[in-house]
């Protein structure tokens, strides 16, 4: 007979990856064991093989689910209405809200992506290239004459706003929404004028 599905299996499953990211990101995926993860999780190693059969398919699950929902709610943001300028600030400020509470598994999409196979990269990389490509929109509309059919450019001035978005945690650890916010203001900023004196 096959074992019945808990009622609170998804959310047991959603805990597991909390605390694994957790887990990964201060110990790094290569040094992690499961005996490690079934400790922060609080519960025996036997009952978290229930729930999954080895650590690589719990760093696909953190890192599917979190940049999967993460594309979702940048590529939906309704920016229509809105001239260039607000749509950039917009989007900038809601990406920096959206990282908001998830630092480790932003940590463990840095650092432990590699360890997965090629084919579950992948789709890890297409979610990410989404998200590239509604930024990269944003910011051609912005100087048209500057990017031109400069797709490189383009794809530099949009990697380096990633860049300043993605280090953030890094010296403003904890920040809330209105910390978030004047950051944005700042990014925003600084994009407008440098992309423009290119």
């Amino acid at each position: 007979m096959a074992r019945t599905i808990a009622k609170d299996h998804d959310q047991k499953r959603a805990q597991i990856l909390k605390s694994a990211a957790r887990v990964f990101a201060r110990e790094g995926f290569d040094r992690a064991s499961m005996t490690q993860l079934a400790r922060e999780c609080g519960i025996s190693k036997a009952n978290i093989y229930h729930y999954y059969d080895s650590k690589d398919a719990i760093l696909y699950d953190i890192l599917e689910i979190y940049l999967r929902e993460l594309r979702d709610l940048i590529c939906g943001i309704q920016i229509e209405g809105l001239n260039a300028e607000e749509r950039l600030h917009k989007v900038i400020a809601e990406i920096l809200l959206a990282y908001q509470g998830v630092d480790d598994e932003h940590r463990v999409q840095t650092s432990g992506m590699s360890a997965l196979p090629e084919e579950q990269q992948k789709v890890l990389r297409g979610y990410q290239r989404d998200m590239v490509e509604f930024l990269n929109g944003i910011i051609a509309e912005i100087a048209p004459d500057v990017f031109g059919n400069n797709a490189d450019k383009l794809r530099a001035a949009t990697m380096s706003v990633f860049g300043m978005l993605n280090w953030y945690y890094m010296w403003n650890a904890g920040a809330g929404p209105d910390a978030r916010e004047d950051y944005a203001a700042v990014v925003s900023k600084l994009t407008l004028h440098g992309v423009r004196g290119l």
